[in-house]
């Protein structure tokens, strides 16, 4: 346990701060299941679902709660694993 204040408010700050990027954080997983889910299922609503899910990816970049980086990895694999959902669809049909 730190005792010097300035080390106390920071460990205040750090905490609030956890707990704000946890919450984006888990919305931008939460997204990203969920529009992979939709393109297995055949819905009509995938599309509009891949774009909630970039669009939260997007967004915790802009809060800095991810690295620009690893949006660019995650916006791609996600849309990689659209693809072969797609592709398994269509040989499978």
């Amino acid at each position: 346990m730190a005792n010097i204040r300035s080390q106390i408010k920071r460990n205040r700050q750090n905490d609030r701060r956890r707990m704000r990027n946890k919450s984006v954080r888990s919305e931008m997983r939460t997204r990203t299941k969920r529009a992979v889910s939709r393109f297995v299922e055949e819905a009509e609503d995938a599309g509009e679902e891949l774009r909630l899910a970039v669009k939260r990816i997007d967004k915790a970049t802009a809060k800095g709660v991810i690295h620009a980086n690893q949006a660019a990895n995650r916006k791609s694999r996600l849309m990689r694993r659209v693809a072969a959902v797609q592709a398994a669809k269509q040989s499978g049909s």
